[in-house]
């Protein structure tokens, strides 16, 4: 998975009204559904950064590295090779060719990836492939995650926090997982909102030049055209 630093600035980007646009938030602010539809909507690249998190858990989890030993996974970091595909109409992620798109989203990674993501030399190798991906975007690209703004693209030309209170983020994780419990639901959130807050390397938090979106009382729809306008002023000035 190793990889060329490259510095993603103005000059990286080839089309004249490229733009690099930063989404950041908890789980369940709506923060996949609105970056999708927005990088659609202008024709720009999509990259789901949990999405690599996920996969490179999956990949240990699958290989018998215990993802409780912090230097086991350092060792084993640099093994998987991570491809994500960028099309926000049908975003792919691979890991050494396989298809990972689904087993990525079992209960079993979603309840590891923290651990596994706080480890530094895992933030170190995902944040180079996506800094390297983000260069590469010629047309731009909307990147989601939780430390994009702060850590991975902190000269991108827009950046948007996004925010809810937990009950709605809560309720819109249940309504994705039918059958789930609402009260566990939102425990399990907050445990992981304390967990990525917490971390020593790249925590969950707010650019202190983004702007902070709350969805508790928007619909999706709304959501999506306030950054779409947020966007759009932002390419109109380049």
């Amino acid at each position: 998975m190793s990889t060329t630093v490259e510095t993603v600035s103005a000059a990286a980007r080839t089309a004249p009204a490229a733009v690099i646009v930063a989404i950041d938030g908890p789980s369940g602010t709506g923060k996949s559904s609105t970056s999708k539809a927005v990088a659609a909507q202008l024709g720009l690249s999509y990259l789901d950064t949990g999405a690599q998190y996920r996969a490179i858990t999956w990949w240990m989890l699958n290989n018998g590295i215990d993802v409780d030993d912090a230097a086991e996974i350092a060792m084993a970091a640099a093994k998987p090779f991570i491809v994500s595909g960028t099309d926000p109409s049908a975003p792919t992620i691979t890991v050494d060719g396989e298809d990972a798109s689904g087993p990525i989203r079992t209960q079993e990674v979603t309840s590891k990836v923290s651990a596994v993501s706080a480890v530094p030399e895992v933030r170190a190798l995902i944040t180079e492939l996506q800094r390297t991906i983000a260069a590469e975007a010629e047309r731009g690209i909307v990147v989601e995650g939780r430390d994009i703004g702060t850590t991975v693209l902190p000269d991108a030309d827009i950046k948007i926090f996004l925010t809810a209170s937990a009950a709605a983020r809560a309720a819109r994780r249940s309504g994705e997982l039918k059958g789930s419990d609402l009260a566990a639901t939102q425990e399990a959130l907050v445990k992981r909102d304390a967990a990525d807050s917490g971390r020593k390397t790249s925590p969950l938090a707010k650019a202190g030049d983004a702007v902070e979106v709350d969805t508790t009382d928007l619909t999706l729809t709304q959501v999506i055209e306030c950054v779409v306008t947020l966007v759009g002023e932002k390419q109109a000035a380049k």
